[in-house]
């Protein structure tokens, strides 16, 4: 079942949440002035809630562009097909993170959730490159460790960064799924998410936003 919207006015794009499915997952909407859309990791996992994020884009006249996934754990591709069968719209994901993708039905199944099938991703993001939300730049930062093919999307003229399950307040990525390495995971913390400016507004997979100096400061696992 869907929960609260959160609507973040930033300075190009904007930046909307919402959360889906048992896992409290956080789903985004990236929008540029022209209405065109990213649809960041969707979590719908069923028809009410495909229904509400629908609604949401067709009230506020979206125009989806693409599914661009953090990462390929269950609960953020839950809605994936259906966005890509409703606006005929690709999905990208880091390459590496195919094999978790590929375990995707036998993984839901483990945590008692259906799947019928899991989504073909139609590109491929790649660290350290730029995507282009019509004008907008959006930088990809590699953050393994919670999956192997993890990414973070930084958008520097508003200050945020989407980390996927890499980064939470006060906390990180499990890392004791399939393909997880604590180790891994704090570095790529360490080099790609902090190394941003410590106003950075950190919006994560799950729980409320952060920043980046919040979590130097406070955040346990990240702590000497």
């Amino acid at each position: 079942m869907h929960s609260k919207v959160l609507k973040f006015n930033l300075t190009m794009l904007t930046i909307q949440s919402f959360t889906f499915n048992g896992f409290a997952e956080n789903t985004y909407l990236l929008v540029n002035n022209k209405k065109q859309c990213w649809i960041i990791d969707p979590g719908m996992y069923d028809a009410t809630e495909t229904a509400y994020l629908d609604q949401y884009i067709a009230d506020n006249c979206l125009q989806p562009q693409a599914v661009i996934n953090t990462h390929t754990h269950i609960d953020h591709i839950f809605g994936v097909q259906a966005m890509m069968d409703k606006y005929k719209i690709p999905f990208g994901i880091h390459e590496k993170d195919q094999p978790v993708l590929a375990g995707a039905v036998g993984a839901a199944m483990l945590f008692g959730f259906k799947l019928g099938a899991a989504p073909k991703p139609t590109f491929f993001v790649r660290e350290e490159e730029s995507l282009m939300l019509g004008d907008d730049e959006i930088d990809v930062r590699f953050t393994p460790g919670h999956s192997p093919g993890s990414v973070s999307f930084y958008y520097a003229p508003g200050k945020w960064v989407v980390s996927g399950d890499a980064l939470f307040q006060g906390s990180i990525g499990r890392t004791d799924l399939p393909g997880g390495n604590f180790d891994t995971l704090i570095n790529a913390i360490r080099t790609q998410l902090f190394t941003l400016p410590e106003e950075t507004t950190v919006y994560s997979g799950h729980g409320p936003a952060t920043t980046i100096g919040n979590e130097k400061m406070y955040n346990p696992f990240l702590q000497g």
